[in-house]
């Protein structure tokens, strides 16, 4: 599907009755001229389903030259199509500086794989340019990537499309989000979940692509202010402050999660001195 000029999503639906991480299922994209050359965005998971889909879609745009394959980050449903792929198309593997190491693994020619500069251009066919933003904070080697003149921003997983993203470090991916902000952002081709953009026939009022970033930006703020609450009450147990901040019905499932993000938040608090951290007590259980 072409999302914007020159610009093509390949979707990955989720496979039904399986455990659904993502929402809305998964893209990589093809981005430039199909009849000059392009630059193929992520290789999925290490997956036949998952790289036919792509090698199908590769082969319905007429097995344009693709020159190079540039990564989001080091995940496994980001990277696992490396090998095939690159044995397909024959040309460089671009990551974040912390990836290459791993990443050589894939490839018979490590010379293949080659580190990306902070905000390098790349360029490939239809007048392209793709800009590498580095984007710590879902993962520390994470990489957006930004077409200015179409005002498209590829997110990786740092923004989805359908639900809020998991964080490894709050600080630095509040930092990301904020640099992230400072563009002019029309569109988002996120790496999970459906293509943000403004709603056609609706009056635009403001850049759609913004706004979500912002979005994403009031949720954290929103709930980081909920648990400083529920830490004014003298509620400090992690447990204790899921229970508080949370919906009442919130599944079983989503408890260990939810735990998980209040963790991510409580330590961004700690780095910043805004919060102590006390060890556990211990008492004697009498039964």
């Amino acid at each position: 599907m072409e999302i914007a000029k020159n610009v093509y999503q390949c979707h990955i639906e989720n496979e039904k009755n399986a455990q659904v991480m993502h929402p809305g299922g998964s893209n990589v994209y093809f981005i430039g001229d199909p009849n000059e050359e392009m630059i193929l965005l992520d290789t999925g998971e290490h997956s036949r389903r998952w790289t036919k889909t792509i090698v199908n879609y590769y082969e319905q745009l007429g097995k344009p030259k693709i020159t190079s394959i540039v990564i989001t980050h080091g995940h496994g449903d980001h990277t696992g199509g490396i090998e095939r792929l690159h044995e397909i198309m024959q040309c460089p593997v671009r990551c974040h500086p912390k990836l290459v190491k791993g990443l050589k693994t894939f490839v018979d020619d490590e010379d293949m794989i080659v580190k990306l500069r902070a905000n390098e251009v790349l360029r490939t066919g239809g007048d392209v340019s793709l800009r590498a933003i580095f984007t710590p904070g879902h993962s520390d080697d994470h990489v957006c990537y930004y077409l200015s003149r179409e005002k498209l921003l590829f997110t990786g997983d740092i923004i989805l499309g359908n639900s809020p993203s998991t964080v490894s470090d709050l600080a630095d991916y509040m930092k990301s989000l904020e640099r992230l902000g400072r563009l002019r952002v029309d569109t988002i081709g996120p790496a999970h979940g459906q293509v943000v953009s403004q709603p056609s026939g609706q009056k635009k009022v403001k850049r759609a692509g913004n706004m979500r970033i912002q979005w994403y930006m009031d949720h954290r703020q929103l709930r980081e202010n909920q648990i400083l609450g529920a830490l004014e009450k003298g509620i400090g147990d992690v447990d204790k402050i899921v229970s508080e901040i949370y919906p009442k019905n919130l599944k079983k499932a989503l408890r260990r999660p939810a735990a998980s993000n209040v963790r991510t938040h409580l330590d961004k608090l700690k780095k910043e001195k805004r919060v102590d951290e006390k060890p556990a007590e211990y008492t004697i259980n009498d039964n």
